[in-house]
């Protein structure tokens, strides 16, 4: 899923080109292409697909070059997860009705990318051989009140997977205190966004949770993959409702299992975030750029991989970022504030 408008790290993300395809972590890969490439050896790149949105067609084709003709699917409007996930499935379901299917945003970032490749291949196991769906919780950190979470019923593993378990509720993004409690209660994780499962799976829960979506894309299943499909996406997409997977789909269902995983993930929604899984030097300083000097300074990430020098003296948590002639230095607390201005 590659569609989002990604704006929060400007001035390195724009709405032109949000924040999936910028190369934020400075290693010379963008977001897109760092999630195609941990998926090599799970998934051949003829068995991958693109959702995005139609003006970000072309920054898929040029960032992921082996991708096949016609596995970019182009959205004309926004309408959340659930439209997105439904459009994929009934596409690949054309070709495959026995594919078992992993979902990934494309603007997430993994640290330990050899165990999200174990935790991938046991799962893609498990939902071979299950109808059930399979979401990732990630075990957390820290009081994270930016992230949905799940609680897991962590009583009695499942009998296929010992690593698998059942859901028995997703929570919506808590306030400081309820975060505080569900790190002190080791059976709430967060909720990465990843999830797995057959193709047929998801179509028939679709079919009955959300009959109205499942209706215009089984519709389309002459379409798909004639000319004609482009047009039939952008007249009949718009109708779509507004909802994301969960409510559409996982907080309504009964077979919903969870893998706790921990390889070092995050969504990047912030600056912040970028922080906290950065390399920090002695004073809690990550610098993505090259010839940064941080003088008496602290808890700061500069990101200015366009500069051939920086100094930076006397900041404590604060941004410094600079991208194509455009400079951000601002509190790290402010952030949310500002970067929506």
């Amino acid at each position: 899923m590659a569609g989002g408008i990604g704006s929060r790290f400007w001035p390195m993300s724009t709405p032109q080109c949000p924040k999936q395809f910028i190369d934020v972590l400075g290693c010379g890969r963008s977001l897109l292409q760092l999630t195609a490439d941990r998926f090599k050896g799970l998934c051949m790149p003829e068995n991958t697909w693109v959702v995005t949105s139609a003006a970000y067609a072309d920054l898929v084709a040029k960032q992921l070059p082996d991708l096949p003709q016609g596995h970019i699917l182009t959205e004309p409007c926004r309408r959340n997860t659930a439209p997105c996930i439904a459009y994929a499935s009934w596409r690949i379901k054309a070709l495959n009705p026995k594919a078992n299917i992993v979902v990934t945003p494309a603007d997430h970032v993994v640290m330990n990318v050899d165990e999200f490749r174990r935790v991938l291949a046991s799962s893609l196991a498990f939902t071979a051989e299950n109808d059930a769906i399979l979401t990732l919780g990630m075990k957390p950190t820290r009081p994270e009140t930016g992230y949905g979470y799940i609680q897991a019923d962590l009583s009695e593993p499942s009998a296929r997977n010992r690593e698998i378990f059942r859901v028995d509720s997703f929570r919506e993004k808590p306030d400081l205190a309820t975060a505080e409690k569900y790190v002190r209660q080791n059976y709430y994780l967060w909720n990465s966004g990843i999830f797995l499962f057959r193709v047929s799976t998801i179509v028939n829960a679709l079919r009955i949770y959300q009959p109205d979506i499942a209706r215009i894309f089984e519709d389309l299943l002459p379409v798909y993959g004639t000319a004609d499909e482009r047009d039939a996406i952008d007249t009949m997409f718009p109708s779509c409702p507004n909802i994301s997977i969960d409510y559409a789909v996982m907080e309504k269902a009964e077979e919903i299992f969870v893998f706790p995983a921990d390889f070092g993930w995050s969504d990047l929604g912030t600056w912040g975030s970028l922080l906290e899984q950065g390399t920090p030097d002695a004073n809690g300083n990550v610098c993505i750029g090259q010839n940064i000097n941080m003088y008496e300074s602290s808890n700061c990430i500069v990101h200015t991989t366009g500069e051939h020098k920086v100094v930076v003296q006397g900041l404590d948590g604060y941004i410094v970022a600079e991208h194509n002639g455009a400079l951000l230095v601002c509190k790290l607390s402010e952030e949310q504030r500002l970067c929506k201005m």
